[in-house]
């Protein structure tokens, strides 16, 4: 019996541990689930919804760049970007749960995006969670994309930069790049008011659904960007673009740059260069057609720099209009030979300081520059700007370069006062021409007049900077009195506008050769320099020819006279002034003159225009400044030819034609 006893106590105390280790297990169990689905279970909760989200930069809407008018020169529109999941999409071909193979995919979806094939498929293949097939596409193929409900594939919110004008002023705006960021240009400087505040977004996937789409949280809504409003106008850059055209076809030149400005402000007007490009599809072009050659081609700027030597030559009191200069046609300034443009043809004699502009004589501003002396020749080299940047609100500006003047020689001196030896950029030049127009101030060039709010709010408005007093109003005033003699008895006479006191300047520079070190005899840069009325001055101008092939030859004054007159004299009339006698500045009309001066009349449009098509104005009876702002803001290019009223257009009015299209009108002093 005590055996039986003791037996059954062995097996009583296994039992009891068994169930004690059991007890422990399940307390154990019960413990973590407690932990996991009650202590833990908002992090957890957390964890799993971070696993299958993905969080997104909401990128701003980036601010319009307008023009003076207020034309769209710079917008943005919605697009998408369209991304696929390769892992999740194989998967699912694998498993049989999604009937396509990854090349039928990669036909579909590079058929609608115009990519090859195996592009796409290249980028389906690989084994990643996520990854870009497209940047920018339209909604319209997104949609497509989306409708055929392939899983994994999917799209985000991306915006494109559009230029409704084409190359319309293209190297002055710059460009976006696919970030959104500005690169180039105005875009460039101006980035940080254009761009807005980012926003962020979670995007939470099923990965059981063929959509990777499940729900959307917005965190952070994105704010807007400013926009801004330039200087520059578009009927005055209307002028710059056609003479760019002109000129580059004409002359076959390596490249050709035009400046426009305010001489009284600093503001600019127009700004152009060929070779150009279309900042919507810049990716096509190069870095070199990209190139704002206003503010960062470096150039030695030849006789139009004798407009600097002089006002501080007579500013010194070291020469006066009147004073008479040896020129045989050379000047010998040891170890040089220093001679004129026509020195092959002529002897000039002994002219005055103001004939030897006239003539653009080398040989007579070589002696002006000796007898001003480096000291203060130099002085008035940097009080005009030259050397260093003016700091015009644009990216890219270059400062030129001037030879440091512990290494000026003699016969440097005498070829810098001409235009050689020290180089320039175009907007340095014309800020400091532009000071002479002006009065003797020198301003801070800008192109941004203000910056506005999305609702419109004002929050920078830009003023006219004076920099500092180069010359006095006595000195400004005489060397514009020499201008005026060079255009109307000089070689800037193909300038001379009927009614108008034009100021300007030829320049003819030899380039560098590079393979020799020495001037080239065959390679040059032409230049004209002018601003109108010369009494109280509304624009300035700057023409420039870098390496022209033109059968007219190489002379500045040939070349960029006759597009310089054309710029000013378009711009003066838009301002209202009349060129002559006989050009009607306003438009008035009354019943009884109406045969005379007819105006404008309803337009019916040939058809209903679609998308980026307008109708042609009537532009009958209108000034040049009507016309150009009516075709402005129809988004229309246009070619002036005459002076006066409009009495002709091509094509006629009420036609439909696609935004951009050039329309011919001729201007007459009597409508017939």
């Amino acid at each position: 019996m005590r055996k039986k006893s003791k037996i059954n106590g062995n097996y009583f105390s296994r039992d009891r541990w068994v169930y004690v280790g059991l007890s422990l297990v399940i307390l154990l169990v019960c413990g973590r689930l407690i932990t996991l689905q009650v202590v833990q279970a908002s992090d957890l909760k957390a964890k799993g919804i971070e696993r299958r989200t993905t969080d997104q930069s909401l990128r701003p809407e980036r601010g319009a760049i307008y023009d003076a008018q207020g034309n769209v020169l710079a917008q943005s529109i919605p697009v998408k970007q369209i991304y696929a999941d390769p892992k999740t999409l194989g998967d699912l071909i694998t498993k049989k749960q999604f009937k396509s193979t990854k090349e039928d995919v990669a036909k579909e979806l590079g058929s609608i995006l115009g990519i090859d094939t195996k592009t796409i498929q290249d980028k389906l293949d690989k084994n990643l969670l996520w990854i870009s097939l497209a940047h920018q596409v339209d909604i319209d193929k997104a949609d497509k994309i989306m409708a055929l409900k392939i899983p994994g594939v999917g799209t985000t919110d991306e915006e494109k930069r559009i230029y409704p004008m084409g190359n319309f002023a293209a190297a002055a705006l710059g460009i976006v790049n696919l970030d959104g960021h500005g690169v180039e240009g105005i875009e460039s400087y101006y980035d940080n008011e254009l761009y807005g505040k980012p926003g962020f977004q979670s995007q939470e996937q099923d990965t059981r659904a063929r959509s990777i789409l499940d729900t959307l949280h917005q965190n952070d809504p994105s704010s807007p960007g400013n926009s801004i409003t330039l200087t520059l106008d578009s009927t005055i850059q209307y002028f710059v673009e056609q003479q760019l055209d002109n000129i580059q076809k004409t002359t076959k030149a390596n490249s050709v740059s035009i400046l426009a400005m305010d001489p009284k402000t600093g503001r600019v007007l127009g700004m152009g260069s060929r070779p150009s490009f279309d900042p919507t599809n810049y990716s096509k072009a190069t870095p070199e057609e990209r190139r704002n050659l206003s503010i960062a081609m470096s150039y030695e700027p030849g006789s139009t720099f004798k407009i600097v030597t002089g006002s501080a030559a007579l500013e010194e009191g070291a020469i006066h209009p009147d004073d008479t200069f040896e020129d045989p046609g050379y000047l010998r300034v040891a170890p040089r030979y220093i001679t004129n443009w026509d020195s092959d043809q002529k002897p000039h004699g002994n002219p005055t300081f103001t004939q030897g502009m006239e003539l653009s004589s080398n040989v007579v501003l070589a002696q002006v520059g000796l007898k001003l002396g480096l000291g203060p020749f130099y002085t008035y080299l940097k009080a005009f700007g030259f050397g260093s940047k003016t700091g015009i609100d644009i990216a890219g500006e270059q400062s030129g370069l001037i030879l440091p003047q512990d290494q000026v020689r003699e016969a440097d001196l005498a070829t810098m006062a001409f235009g050689q030896v020290n180089s320039v950029t175009q907007i340095q030049l014309l800020t400091a021409i532009s000071a002479v127009a002006n009065g003797g101030t020198l301003y801070r060039p800008y192109i941004v007049d203000k910056i506005t709010t999305p609702d419109g709010q004002v929050v920078r408005q830009q003023k006219p900077t004076p920099v500092r007093q180069v010359i006095s109003k006595a000195t400004a005033s005489q060397m514009t009195n020499v201008l005026e003699h060079v255009v109307s008895e000089g070689t800037g006479h193909l300038a001379q506008i009927p009614g108008i006191n034009v100021a300007g300047k030829t320049g003819t520079a030899q380039k560098v050769d590079p393979k020799t070190g020495s001037y080239s005899t065959t390679d040059f840069i032409a230049s004209f320099t002018a601003f109108a009325p010369a009494e109280d001055p509304k624009i300035a101008v700057l023409v420039t020819i870098d390496t022209p092939k033109s059968e007219e030859g190489h002379q500045g004054g040939t070349l960029g006279g006759p597009p310089t007159k054309a710029i000013i004299e378009g711009a003066l009339q838009y301002y209202g002034l009349p060129v002559d006698k006989n050009t009607m500045s306003t438009v008035s009309i009354s019943p009884s003159d109406s045969a005379v001066r007819p105006s404008p009349k309803p337009v019916t449009p040939e058809r209903t225009p679609v998308g980026g098509e307008v109708v042609v104005p009537d532009l009958t009876g209108m000034t040049i400044r009507q016309a150009g702002e009516i075709l402005a803001k129809s988004e229309l290019h246009f070619n002036f030819t005459g002076s006066g009223l409009v009495n002709q257009q091509s094509p006629l009015a009420g036609k439909v034609v696609t935004k951009g299209t050039t329309i011919n009108v001729k201007f007459s002093s009597l409508v017939q």
